[in-house]
């Protein structure tokens, strides 16, 4: 059963370590760390994604800043309670970590499948460009009862494609993570800059 949920939420991402292990919790004596990694995209941009990794996955003690990684896993959620609301936190949770070279096939770099259901109407808008744009929010279940909220993009035909479909409703997506920069509005004149995830999907089926 565990393997079958695992099966509906596949991530494949290769970049550069961008920043030391920074310890996160203990789960029965098993310490996680996260890392940011950074990951080319074909516009020679890049995204910086979040990694969780375990201590028995690698040496957490050690600065790898520079070198390139395989990480093989999943995309989860959590809501952190901040500012009198929950704000929904997403990150890579490692379950393989393999040292490679620098990587050579950018379309190959950053994947991601998922296979879950809409969990509110998806938003179609377009930009002033004219180009379509649907926002959907996918919950994709983990074992014991748990579910990871995963915000998806869609563009184009696939924006018109998502534009229809219901609450509810069964999809698979294929894409990427990326990664986005906003400015969050503070109490008065405050504001700070936040860094938002989400799947850019580049094929999805409605089951």
């Amino acid at each position: 059963m565990a393997d079958k949920i695992i099966e509906n939420n596949q991530v494949t991402i290769i970049g550069e370590v961008a920043s030391p292990f920074v310890f996160s919790h203990e789960v029965f004596g098993e310490g996680f760390y996260m890392a940011d990694i950074l990951v080319k995209r074909l516009s020679d941009c890049s995204d910086c994604i979040p990694v969780m990794i375990s201590e028995r996955l690698i040496d957490v003690s050690k600065d790898y800043r520079g070198e390139y990684v395989q990480i093989n896993g999943q995309f989860r959620s959590y809501n952190r309670h901040e500012e009198k609301r929950n704000r929904l936190v997403l990150s890579v949770f490692a379950r393989e970590v393999s040292f490679v070279e620098e990587e050579t096939d950018k379309a190959k770099t950053n994947q991601i499948f998922l296979d879950g259901y809409i969990c509110k109407a998806p938003v179609y808008r377009k930009t002033p460009l004219g180009r379509e744009i649907a926002d959907m929010l996918i919950a994709v279940n983990r074992p014991y009862g748990k579910s990871d909220y995963i915000p998806c993009i869609c563009w184009g035909r696939n924006a018109r494609f998502a534009a229809g479909f219901e609450v509810g409703g069964h999809v698979q997506i294929w894409g990427r993570i990326q990664s986005r920069e906003y400015v969050k509005k503070l109490e008065g004149e405050e504001a700070q800059k936040r860094v938002a995830y989400e799947v850019s999907v580049s094929k999805l089926e409605y089951i």
